[in-house]
């Protein structure tokens, strides 16, 4: 008996953010599969199903000299969901700082019948390496935001002159305290800090500027910002006020790095606010991705609740581009299976 032809497809994995997806159409008894290589962090990772009495399911990095030296240490939760009738799922207990090194180092056996259509889902809560000092294991993403840095050694005196309240001339009033500044700093990063200090405004008057908005904590990320040399533990929890005085003061680079960070964690925790800003702030890579991890990741599916609140509030184009995303995606796949059945 001739065994089915297998498609490049069927070996992808899509991946958003910090999720990576495998649909597997129709797994035959006795039959192995491996995916094709899909990249979440530093390494390139497989997925690898076998199926007897049970699926099994494999995850673990490409062996290369990166996975040698510095194997990944994973935190994720991996689920098995049929993507038909009521979607039914099996997730394994939330795995936690496990190094993964070898294609059996996490092997999970599911015990329950599985027929048709199904979804492997990975969802990377973390990944560290081993320190090289000796020390604690270190996030690959609490130290993933670099600054552009053209010239480090006048950042370095900028950040000199700021922390040091060095000749500062210029006071900022944050929502719970208030920090010095340099005018001719802020002028020469923001066009409307330029402004603000060219003509007699208050701001030039009395030599203050008042950002009510703003925690004193996001101000001094924002200001280490705009002096160069902010750090990623002062830039993360503080992403959306700093995107929001970006917006305000016409900061390009802070807002596109606000954009791209923000992209990267994409979360059923956080996915409903991240749309919204991205609407506000016209971010549209931030906007499609957020659909995409919704519909086409189907992710929806795991917070109907929050789905229907989010969608009386909603206003009429975003409820407009949540259903196009879902047609889209709904002929993506028809398109998909009628291929397969053709070929």
């Amino acid at each position: 008996m001739a065994l089915p032809r297998m498609t490049h497809s069927a070996y992808r994995v899509e991946t958003i953010a910090r999720l990576a997806q495998w649909r597997i159409d129709d797994l035959p008894s006795s039959t192995y599969r491996k995916s094709d290589a899909f990249k979440i962090g530093y390494w390139n990772w497989h997925l690898a199903v076998e199926k007897n009495r049970a699926l099994y399911v494999k995850l673990y990095p490409e062996f290369s000299n990166v996975t040698r030296e510095n194997p990944p240490i994973a935190s994720f939760i991996i689920q098995v969901v049929c993507s038909a009738g009521d979607r039914k799922s099996f997730t394994h207990p939330e795995i936690t700082d496990k190094q993964l090194k070898k294609n059996d180092d996490f092997v999970w056996p599911v015990e329950a019948p599985l027929t048709g259509t199904y979804i492997i889902d990975v969802e990377f809560l973390d990944l560290k390496t081993a320190s090289s000092k000796g020390g604690e294991p270190c996030s690959i993403w609490t130290e993933g935001f670099t600054q552009n840095q053209p010239n480090s050694v006048v950042h370095a005196c900028l950040g000199h002159m700021l922390t040091q309240g060095i000749h500062m001339d210029i006071v900022i009033n944050a929502s719970n305290g208030s920090i010095g500044a340099h005018r001719a700093v802020l002028s020469a990063r923001s066009p409307v800090f330029h402004s603000m200090f060219s003509h007699n405004l208050q701001e030039k008057e009395l030599s203050t500027i008042n950002i009510a908005d703003m925690s004193i904590e996001a101000c001094r990320a924002f200001l280490c910002f705009i002096y160069g040399n902010v750090k990623h533990e002062e830039f993360l929890p503080h992403r959306l006020a700093l995107l929001r005085a970006a917006d305000k003061y016409d900061i390009s680079d802070l807002k596109e790095a606000c954009h791209e960070s923000l992209l990267e964690d994409i979360d059923t925790q956080n996915v409903f606010e991240r749309l919204q800003t991205a609407v506000l702030y016209q971010l549209p890579k931030l906007k499609s991705s957020c659909l995409q991890y919704l519909v086409k990741f189907g992710k929806i599916y795991d917070i109907l609740d929050d789905f229907s609140t989010f969608m009386q509030f909603a206003e009429r184009e975003l409820i407009v581009d949540i259903f196009n995303e879902v047609l889209n995606t709904g002929k993506g796949s028809q398109d998909s299976t009628n291929g397969k059945q053709q070929s």
